[in-house]
C-alpha cells in the first residue's frame, strides 16, 4: 500500500518535472529553435492546425529558422499565422519558403526572458510540492485508519520528503542551464 503511494508520488514528480522541461524549450534564447514555433497555428482550409503538422521546420544557421510547407498553396497562411503568434518574429517568403531571422535579443529582454523562467520554475515547484502534500495526506489517512503503523508513516513520509527535495533540486538544475543559455550573449 506504502509502495503503491510512493511509486504515484515518483510517477507524478516526473511528470511535473517533464513538463517543466517541455515549457521552458518554448522560452526564447536568443538562438533559433524548432519548438520556437510548436504554438503557432494556421488556418488550414479552416481548421486551426498546429504549424509543424503541416511544414517541415528546419534551422539552417543558429539564428535562422526555415519552414517549408507541404502545400506551398498556404505559404501566406504560414507567414500570417506567424506574425499573428506575437513571437517577435518577423518572416518572409519566397513563395515555397518561410525564413525567420532571428534578432539578437537585448541585455534588459534577456533578463526579462530569464525571470519569467524562474517564475515558471517557481510554479512547478509549488506542484511538486502540492504533490507532496497529496501524498502525505494519504498516508495519514492509512495510519488513521490502522492500515499502516506510526513508524510506516513517517519512513514513507520521510522517503516523499527526500523524492520531493531530489525532484525539486532537478527543476534547479534545469533552471539554471536555460537561465546560462538565456544569458549568454
Amino acid at each position: 500500500m506504502i509502495n503503491e503511494v510512493l511509486e504515484e508520488n515518483q510517477d507524478r514528480m516526473i511528470k511535473s518535472e517533464k513538463a517543466f522541461e517541455k515549457e521552458l524549450s518554448k522560452v526564447r534564447t536568443g538562438r533559433a529553435s524548432q519548438t520556437m514555433l510548436d504554438g503557432v497555428r494556421v488556418d488550414y482550409y479552416g481548421t486551426q492546425t498546429p504549424l509543424p503538422q503541416m511544414a517541415t521546420v528546419s534551422i539552417p544557421e543558429s539564428r535562422m529558422i526555415t519552414v517549408k510547407p507541404w502545400d506551398v498553396s498556404v505559404i501566406n497562411e504560414v507567414e500570417r499565422a506567424i506574425l499573428k503568434a506575437n513571437l517577435g518574429l518577423t518572416p518572409s517568403n519566397d513563395g515555397k519558403i518561410v525564413r525567420i531571422s532571428i534578432p539578437p535579443l537585448t541585455e534588459e529582454r534577456r533578463k526579462e526572458i530569464a525571470k519569467s523562467a524562474g517564475k515558471i520554475c517557481e510554479e512547478y515547484k509549488v506542484a511538486i510540492r502540492n504533490i507532496r502534500r497529496d501524498s502525505n495526506e494519504i498516508i495519514k489517512d492509512l495510519q488513521k485508519e490502522g492500515d499502516i503503523s506510526e513508524d510506516e508513516s513517517f519512513k514513507a513520509q520521510k522517503l516523499i520528503q527526500e523524492t520531493t527535495d531530489q525532484h525539486i533540486k532537478k527543476l534547479d538544475e534545469i533552471f539554471a542551464k536555460k537561465e546560462k543559455e538565456i544569458l549568454e550573449v
